[in-house]
């Protein structure tokens, strides 16, 4: 099959959405399908405001329908709710075609830590994009239970997966003294409270590898931390390995692709019980420790056995994760590729918005 992601996050962002999209296109190509990426890099784009390091797509619907109908899809999978998310959505409502979409991330508890906005209008906006999908695929079960009570009304489960011949107990490892080390992988934005990691009292060292807007400001609040910066490949890895554990201080992640990373090396993870750690780390697990108290879970995960959190790490693949994928994709109508008038810019609202309610549901 031909399937065509459409996605306001890819390269050179460096997230799990994007991790998550690359590992998805590579094993859909190795079970024969050809992908194709619709991303802000076929388009002028402006940065995000807050956040820079995101480009937001000028798109518009017509536009978005000629790269459509150049590659001619199988399948159409929407994987983001930006500019390009909503302007695909536009075109597939406008021509009856049925599509997935994806749940990757909790962008009203983003927003309400940036903008204070009420978490009921962020949520109604999503259920308005996601609704109108045949499917809406979420990374864990507890996302899938949230999103139904929410009025989300065809959440399905896709897991994730982590490399598990990249990420590995074997390898290199960083220099170090002889003190536990505890550390964070991932943005420094606020939604993520790396300030909650980087202000527990605990013996040894703190390591931070990434980057984001708050990263300047952390930086001044605690000098004694080791900063390194955006990882990725053999020296991700080799962090990982040489940590004793992995803290992984948000409370709005679906998912949280570092935390089985972190696992598949062996390195247990500290986290709060809220949905993502409770479904990839787990309660009275041998992959690390959650409680209320990060502290506490940081010293609990600290003394749990290594071979154990890799074993624990194993069950995470991207084969069966990209299986789930796959299963839900919905073949397209060839027939409606009528051309879409360019009217300017792309908005969140259509009064042809009608879901299409009559489709089947895979």
């Amino acid at each position: 099959m031909k399937i065509m992601i459409v996605t306001d996050a890819w390269e050179p962002q460096v997230n799990g959405v994007v991790r998550t999209l690359k590992m998805t296109t590579r094993h859909l190509q190795q079970m024969g399908h050809s992908t194709h990426i619709l991303s802000p890099q076929d388009f002028r784009s402006v940065p995000c405001p807050t956040y820079p390091e995101i480009s937001l797509a000028l798109a518009s619907r017509a536009a978005v329908a000629r790269h459509i109908d150049k590659v001619q899809p199988d399948c159409l999978h929407i994987a983001t709710e930006g500019p390009l998310g909503w302007a695909a959505r536009g075109v597939a409502l406008r021509r009856s075609w049925p599509f997935t979409t994806a749940y990757h991330s909790r962008f009203p508890e983003y927003v309400q830590a940036r903008v204070h906005l009420p978490l009921d209008w962020s949520y109604a906006l999503l259920r308005r994009f996601h609704n109108a999908a045949q499917t809406t695929l979420a990374p864990t079960p507890a996302i899938v239970t949230d999103l139904v009570q929410r009025g989300f009304t065809r959440a399905r489960l896709w897991s994730r997966g982590v490399n598990l011949e990249a990420f590995t107990p074997d390898g290199s490892r960083l220099p170090r003294s002889h003190v536990p080390v505890f550390l964070y992988v991932g943005r420094l934005a606020v939604e993520k409270q790396v300030q909650a990691f980087l202000s527990l009292d605990l013996p040894g060292e703190k390591w931070v590898a990434g980057t984001g807007p708050e990263e300047a400001r952390l930086k001044r609040q605690f000098p004694g931390v080791r900063w390194f910066g955006v990882l990725g490949g053999d020296e991700l890895a080799a962090v990982y390995r040489t940590a004793d554990v992995m803290v992984f201080p948000s409370v709005t992640d679906t998912f949280g692709l570092v935390m089985a990373e972190a696992m598949a090396c062996g390195t247990p993870v500290a986290a709060f019980p809220v949905p993502g750690p409770i479904d990839v780390v787990g309660h009275h697990s041998p992959g690390g420790a959650l409680d209320d108290d990060l502290r506490a879970a940081c010293l609990a995960a600290l003394k749990k056995p290594r071979d154990g959190v890799r074993r624990h790490a194993e069950q995470f693949n991207w084969p069966d994760a990209t299986r789930q994928f796959e299963q839900a994709l919905v073949p397209l109508p060839h027939a409606r590729t009528e051309p879409i008038a360019d009217s300017g810019a792309v908005d969140a609202g259509d009064a042809g918005d009608a879901e299409p309610s009559t489709l089947p549901v895979r």
